[in-house]
């Protein structure tokens, strides 16, 4: 189908392993535009962007966003788990398009907010009541670990990046110790993203089966197969440890944030944890912060069920920003 030029922009969510390309009207995504590409049959983002371009007959789009799961500086991100570099002019070169944004993945999913369908948002913890100018935190669990504050300001929403999966992770018992050394002596670095992670729920399964004494190694699909039908203790016992482990960072960084507006958990790995946040204790988790135990109460907590958030964040970003 032909569409009409310089109107549609695209938007892309690149992952680590795939890349989702798709038309947007504004701040709608336009759902049967949305094309999948396997990263590894390009050499570049630039390349899968015309392939695109070619599979919607060279459609003439007046702006181009993408999302991507790495740091992004200035207008350049690089892709975590894979080689590739994209910037402003790979966007311009390979689209035509007259507006170009680069978004880190989680800043895409802060620009989504407020146009996810409530059907999308499943309560973890209770949401109180806030003003619509409260801070708001967006937490990535999926292939890696991330998290972006969301702002509303006089001049728009600001989605700043970072990179926290990166940071140390946290000691609150004699057993966080030793799987902190766990982590160190297999990776050199003990990071919050090589235990809440995909790869990182089966780090937590290799440390609790061996403390049981019979170590062994659990693809993280199989592990939380296990964990439902229960023919599995150590797969319950590494869900645990992980639901464990995900409150209490989930609730460092609201302290650090205040994100009174709420905090949404999104990535395929949070939402595979959803049905066992409660019986794992990750609000008690969440809220173990002492004299501010109390406090915790003002951040509830969702998990955004939306396969295409970023997409719709990059289509939201780009709209407010060809609009000033």
């Amino acid at each position: 189908m032909a569409h009409p030029a310089n109107t549609l922009s695209i938007v892309a969510d690149i992952g680590g392993t795939n890349t989702r390309v798709a038309l947007a009207d504004g701040e709608t995504v336009l759902t049967d535009t949305i094309r999948r590409y396997r990263n590894a049959d390009y050499p570049g983002l630039e390349s899968v962007l015309r392939a695109y371009l070619n599979e919607e007959n060279d459609v003439d789009p007046v702006a181009t966003c993408v999302a991507m799961a790495g740091p992004v500086r200035d207008g350049v991100g690089t892709l975590t788990n894979l080689d590739w570099s994209v910037d402003k002019d790979v966007l311009k070169r390979a689209t035509r398009s007259e507006y170009v944004a680069v978004l880190n993945d989680l800043q895409a999913q802060g620009h989504a907010l407020g146009l996810i369908a409530p059907e999308n948002l499943a309560t973890i913890v209770p949401v109180p009541e806030h003003s619509p100018l409260a801070a708001r935190l967006v937490i990535g669990v999926g292939t890696g670990f991330n998290a972006a504050p969301v702002y509303e300001t006089a001049v728009g929403r600001l989605v700043p990046p970072s990179e926290c999966g990166h940071a140390n992770l946290p000691i609150r018992t004699d057993r966080d110790l030793r799987l902190l050394h766990f982590v160190e002596n297999a990776h050199g670095f003990p990071a919050v993203e090589d235990l809440l992670s995909g790869r990182g729920l089966e780090r937590a399964y290799a440390f609790v089966t061996t403390e049981a004494g019979s170590p062994k190694e659990c693809a993280a699909a199989e592990i939380m197969s296990a964990c439902e039908t229960g023919s599995d203790p150590y797969a319950r016992d590494a869900v645990q440890l992980f639901v464990r482990l995900l409150g209490t960072v989930a609730g460092n960084l609201s302290l650090i944030h205040l994100p009174f507006g709420g905090v949404f958990l999104v990535g395929g790995v949070a939402r595979a944890m959803k049905p066992y946040m409660a019986e794992f204790g990750f609000e008690a988790s969440y809220k173990d912060k002492g004299r501010f135990a109390g406090f915790m109460g003002n951040f509830g907590v969702q998990i955004v069920e939306d396969d295409y958030a970023a997409l719709t964040g990059c289509a939201s970003h780009m709209s407010r920003l060809m609009s000033n």
